[in-house]
């Protein structure tokens, strides 16, 4: 009878392949051949996360740059809206200018006849021709059977906080027909008087109306004026 060991011609088999795959290996052509393998995987690993990692940079770029463009053009409404708004509110300041403006120029003639009004008032004898206001200059004309009168109100208008500056008085004497007194019974002329024609001429500063000192009650009351044969209508004249 023939005996075959099986198991040792199975490990004989195996250890030969196992012998032949490291001759295989061991060679240096096949050792090239796994290194070039092996740098090929790393190199396409390193290529393709580096085509990645640069397209998702440049889609964040490109988003972020959406969003300062969108940002620039919100912003240049808002700069365009700021400037209209500007635009508007310089309108408006010119506008209440040329108001302050009229209404200053209006109330011109108002503000002088009150404060000649109060000054009057404060000299009884002392009578108004005619009030002429040219820019800041005001002339007064008037008389007065006293002489002294005119001079108190000329002090008035000195003395009055800068209201009225820059005063000059020019004074004239002559005599007038007394038109109150009735005519001699023999007949002739009707008595004369003696009258002082003035002339003021003087600078007038509304902005310090404020604070000129004005005509108390009592004097006021006080202060009733005389009659003046002579005496006119009050015209003012403003140019």
């Amino acid at each position: 009878m023939i005996k075959i060991n099986l198991l040792n011609s199975v490990t004989e088999r195996q250890g030969g392949a196992v012998v032949a795959v490291d001759r295989k290996v061991g060679s240096p052509a096949s050792r090239l051949v796994l290194i070039s393998l092996a740098v090929a995987f790393l190199f396409a690993a390193v290529v393709g996360w580096d085509v990645i990692s640069t397209t998702m940079a440049k889609a964040e770029a490109e988003r972020q740059l959406e969003e300062q463009k969108q940002i620039a053009a919100e912003l240049e409404v808002v700069m365009k809206e700021q400037k209209e708004l500007e635009t508007k509110i310089a309108a408006i300041d010119a506008r209440i200018e040329a108001i302050k403006r009229l209404r200053s120029s209006q109330a011109g003639p108002v503000a002088v006849l009150e404060a000649m009004r109060e000054r009057i008032a404060m000299v009884p004898g002392l009578y108004l021709q005619a009030i002429e206001q040219t820019g800041d200059k005001i002339t007064i004309k008037g008389n007065s059977p006293d002489e002294s009168v005119v001079t108190q109100f000329g002090r008035s208008l000195e003395f009055s906080n800068g209201l009225f500056s820059n005063l000059n008085i020019e004074t004239k004497r002559e005599e007038v027909t007394n038109q109150m007194a009735s005519a001699p019974v023999g007949g002739g002329e009707a008595p004369k008087v003696n009258v002082v024609n003035f002339t003021i001429t003087t600078a007038y500063t509304p902005s310090k109306a404020a604070g000129a000192p004005g005509l108390s009650p009592t004097t006021a009351s006080a202060a009733a004026p005389a009659t003046n044969p002579a005496a006119q209508p009050v015209q003012v004249a403003k140019n």
